[in-house]
């Protein structure tokens, strides 16, 4: 609980750096993550996305892990499908372990992960819109990553503009991105990683070039890396924040259920990347959001709002 303490009141002393006239393309949004994972969390859950209803943000990022054990099921991506699709504002998913990865686990079925992966592409993902009832416009990763075609589209990778911040979703998930299990995992893994790797490049150009900031928003803790499935990106992120100069890189993640705002990639002499910074959003028990204003009058761009709703112990 005090290094809960310590990470809120960082955050509410970034909040406070706002400038005291926001710029007139300032905006917000919300992020959240890792949750429902039960029937009494759910019910925290409808009520914090109708708290986010009313609130005055651009749009809703969930960071993946859209339900905790129990089956992997049509009948429950249908029903999260129907609450994402009822925000009232634009509303961004990123896939999470729980719902395809782990889905291989006793207590979730069992059932294929591959095949839950692409019922999610068919539920979450079938057109280049966001969910919720006014739907913004994304661009979609559509098309094969490699000349083959041995690695296809990976239509839940997304992105974005507004006031100038590139946002971009990679399918990073939690349980070591899907390395080590079998062959066929394996392979997948692979074809995902350069899928993901080319569309950071890609949004990394769009900021680098003419804009003023980039968001990647994933599910995976990628510093809780055992079997070497983030190695790649955690060597990538660095790459893209010199490529950005001055202009700061955001990463937004679930996975570890910890609250946190934090500069954790170090450069060559072991001090903070100064450009790059992390927000781990809440996860079960803890049902909560975090709205994150952007603010281009503001020295630090991004200020943070920790929403804690409730905590849902059984």
């Amino acid at each position: 609980m005090k290094r809960a303490l310590v990470i809120l009141l960082a955050a509410a002393a970034l909040a406070g750096c706002a400038a005291s006239t926001p710029a007139p393309d300032a905006f917000a949004f919300a992020v959240m993550g890792d949750t429902p994972y039960s029937e009494h969390e759910h019910v925290k859950y409808l009520e914090m996305l109708r708290t986010i209803d009313n609130a005055p943000v651009a749009f809703v990022i969930h960071v993946g892990d859209i339900k905790g054990g129990g089956a992997c099921s049509d009948e429950l991506f249908a029903q999260r499908k129907r609450e994402f699709d009822a925000s009232a504002h634009p509303f961004v998913y990123t896939p999470g372990d729980n719902e395809w990865t782990d889905c291989r686990g006793a207590g979730s079925g069992p059932r294929d992960p591959l095949e839950r992966l692409q019922r999610l592409r068919s539920v979450f993902f079938a057109d280049e819109r966001s969910l919720g009832r006014d739907p913004m416009p994304l661009q979609v990763q559509d098309h094969c990553v490699d000349a083959a075609c041995r690695c296809p589209a990976y239509r839940e990778n997304r992105r974005w503009s507004r006031s100038g911040v590139v946002f971009a979703t990679l399918n990073v998930s939690g349980s070591e991105n899907n390395v080590g299990f079998d062959a066929a995992s394996d392979a997948e893994a692979k074809c995902r990683d350069q899928a993901n790797l080319a569309w950071l490049d890609q949004a990394t150009d769009l900021a680098a070039a003419g804009g003023r900031a980039l968001v990647v928003a994933m599910q995976a803790d990628i510093f809780n890396n055992k079997r070497h499935g983030y190695d790649a990106l955690l060597a990538k992120l660095p790459q893209c924040a010199r490529r950005l100069g001055a202009k700061p890189l955001l990463l937004v993640h679930g996975d570890t259920h910890s609250l946190t705002i934090d500069q954790p990639f170090a450069d060559a002499t072991g001090q903070p990347i100064a450009n790059l910074m992390r927000l781990e959003t809440y996860g079960s028990p803890f049902v909560g959001w975090v709205r994150v204003t952007v603010d281009p009058a503001s020295p630090n761009l991004f200020s943070f709002d920790p929403r804690l709703e409730a905590v849902a112990l059984p």
